[in-house]
Formats: C-alpha cells, sequence, structure tokens
C-alpha cells in the first residue's frame, strides 16, 4: 500500500501553466506505476496520464502536447506539469498508484490508491 497527497492546485488564466505534485509514502514506490485522474462536476474520472516503473509514459489526447508526467523516486513523488491550460481543463485532480508495475494503466480500477484530490481551475 501507498500514501498519497497531491498539491499545487489553484486558480490560473487559460494559457497558463501549473506543476502538480504527488507525494507518496511507502518503501516501494518505485516499484507502482504512477497516474493523474480528473473528475469535472458533472462529469466522469477521466484518466489524464500515467508513467510506470520504468519511465514509460502515455497521456489522453486532449492533453497531448499540454500535460507532462515524471517522477523523481529518489523523493517519492510523482509530478504532473501542465501548460496552456484551457478552460476546460478545469477538474479536481486525484494522483494514483498501481502494482502493475509495467504497466501504463488506462483504468481507475487498475489503481489501488488515490489521493485526496487538488482542484484545478482554469478561467477563460
Amino acid at each position: 500500500q501507498v500514501q498519497l497527497v497531491e498539491s499545487g492546485g489553484g486558480f490560473v488564466q487559460a494559457g497558463g501553466s501549473l506543476r502538480l505534485p504527488c507525494a507518496a509514502s511507502g518503501r516501494t514506490f518505485s516499484m507502482y506505476s504512477m497516474g493523474w485522474f480528473r473528475q469535472a462536476p458533472g462529469k466522469e474520472r477521466e484518466f489524464v496520464a500515467a508513467i510506470n516503473s520504468g519511465g514509460a509514459r502515455t497521456t489522453t489526447d486532449s492533453v497531448k502536447g499540454r500535460f507532462t508526467i515524471s517522477r523523481d523516486n529518489a523523493k517519492n513523488t510523482v509530478y504532473l506539469q501542465m501548460n496552456s491550460l484551457k478552460p476546460e481543463d478545469t477538474a479536481v485532480y486525484y494522483c494514483a498508484a498501481s502494482t502493475r508495475a509495467w504497466a501504463t494503466p488506462l483504468r481507475a480500477d487498475e489503481y489501488g490508491s488515490w489521493g485526496q484530490g487538488t482542484q484545478v481551475t482554469v478561467s477563460s
């Protein structure tokens, strides 16, 4: 098991940037795949990005070229760098950990640990 805490959310104007860190506890952080999901009001939780234990990454089409997921195993932290933000990016962003260490899981049910979420609001 791993405990996750996201931070870095806030208010930003369209076109701006935010960097969300997710700090993890546990001795085996490097062996988890890590993901970011988001949920906007009235919508289902949506996959955003994932990075596996070897550093392979994937992102959903709507954020390709704008968002980058990365990890620093020495700091037990995963990051979501968000550039060129759009109002439709407004959502609560959740960090998650998966024991599918060599995949880049896309489904929420593939992740066993979740952070509390951090609000990102992008104004037009």
